[in-house]
């Protein structure tokens, strides 16, 4: 610091001196701090910092979406509608209600599958409406996940107009790697292209453990609702858990168990269907619709694995008889429904305990005391899990 500034700073008073000393420090440090945040990012997975950018390589690969032979996962219907980035097809655009029609349009769950030998990946997306819930963050409701090689790296989300572009870094050499990019949980979204090294191979990506997916079928919490990245809700911890494809149709405020949703979901060719509903109707509701839903499922899937969950712990519960007693009344429900199922000879259906998957002792993992933030969504996978496997007779988890 200048003497001048010095001798300035001390004729002030001790607390202006220390305020005006922090201001200069701050425009001081600044840029190296900048510079610090850029070499750091760089290393955890954003490229850039280093020799030029994709954007700047004439020659860089362009890839559109969708290209043969990336997976677009994720999205039941996505073959009628390509390359539009939705939960449900147009032609059921009339027959479902205005409100799951819109939440269709966010692709929670989608994701996009591949492998490359590129050493870096650029994206360039758009959201038509990047805004965000108070308590959601921007990444999550509006953004995108890389994985690689089944590992998270890093994550993109959008500026004040509605553009992701990133570009990440993959690895040093060129050596095929499997990518993975999860979409996001509740914003529509288009992609523009994504970008390789000149000369990059894309390759089909390794398969599943099984051919066909999980389908989820709920409220706001199986959407993803409040988790802090698109690749952290439950369901895809549970895919990446369980190396399965998954679908997601969760649908925020309105999973109310509707026929014509029910028809929807038993158009899909799934390894098993969970259930997981009790979050939005009323418990009159929820007990008038479960077992037609059921039925519609069965006389399409007659044997295929439906998993039943019931509520998991509110915290306000233990303050309000009424909302406790609602609850039970749900899991009452649900427990002696799938009860008298299987005592009626289907023994395809399971009823999970949602107080396995988010207890009385896991408020901490709720967001708003409804809502499973990052790690209330991983300790409902904990729970849900086991469960999974045994319908799927897969082999138990490893510990």
């Amino acid at each position: 610091m200048h003497r001048a500034r010095l001798d300035q700073l001390l004729a002030m008073s001790p607390w202006n001196a220390l305020g005006r000393a922090l201001r200069v420090w701050r425009r001081m440090a600044g840029p190296l701090v900048m510079a610090l945040w850029l070499a750091l990012t760089s290393s955890w997975g954003m490229s850039g910092a280093l020799g030029a950018s994709l954007w700047e390589i004439p020659k860089a690969r362009s890839v559109r979406v969708p290209s043969d032979p990336m997976q677009v996962a994720g999205l039941g219907w996505f073959a009628e509608d390509a390359p539009v980035l939705r939960r449900l097809p147009e032609r059921l655009k009339d027959r479902v209600s205005p409100a799951v029609w819109g939440l269709a349009q966010h692709p929670s769950g989608a994701r996009l599958r591949f492998r490359t030998d590129s050493t870096r990946l650029g994206l360039v997306a758009k959201n038509p409406d990047a805004s965000t819930m108070h308590h959601m963050t921007s990444v999550g409701q509006n953004g995108f996940d890389l994985y690689v090689d089944g590992q998270y790296r890093n994550s993109a989300w959008p500026d004040a107009k509605g553009l992701i572009q990133r570009e990440w870094a993959l690895g040093d050499e060129h050596q095929m790697r499997e990518v993975t990019l999860y979409l996001p949980l509740y914003k529509a979204v288009s992609i523009e292209r994504l970008v390789l090294d000149p000369g990059a191979t894309m390759a089909a990506p390794t398969a599943m453990a099984r051919p066909r997916p999980v389908v989820f079928y709920g409220s706001s919490i199986t959407q993803g609702g409040c988790a802090e990245n698109p690749g952290l809700s439950y369901t895809a911890i549970l895919g990446r858990s369980l190396n399965l494809d998954f679908i997601n149709l969760g649908f925020s405020g309105a999973g109310l168990g509707e026929p014509a949703v029910a028809e929807a979901v038993a158009e899909i060719d799934a390894e098993a269907f969970v259930l997981d509903y009790w979050a939005n109707p009323s418990p009159e509701v929820y007990r008038d619709t479960l077992p037609g839903f059921v039925d519609t499922l069965r006389r399409r899937h007659p044997r295929t694995p439906i998993l039943i969950t019931g509520p998991f712990w509110f915290p306000a519960e233990a303050g309000s008889a009424s909302l406790h007693a609602q609850q039970e009344a749900k899991r009452k429900t649900a427990r002696e429904f799938v009860a008298a199922r299987r005592k009626a000879g289907d023994r395809g259906i399971v009823f999970v305990d949602g107080l396995e998957m988010l207890s009385r002792s896991q408020g901490s993992g709720l967001v708003d005391g409804v809502h499973p933030n990052s790690l209330g969504f991983q300790w409902c996978a904990d729970g849900l899990e086991p469960q999974l496997r045994r319908a799927l007779k897969l082999h138990p988890k490893r510990r």
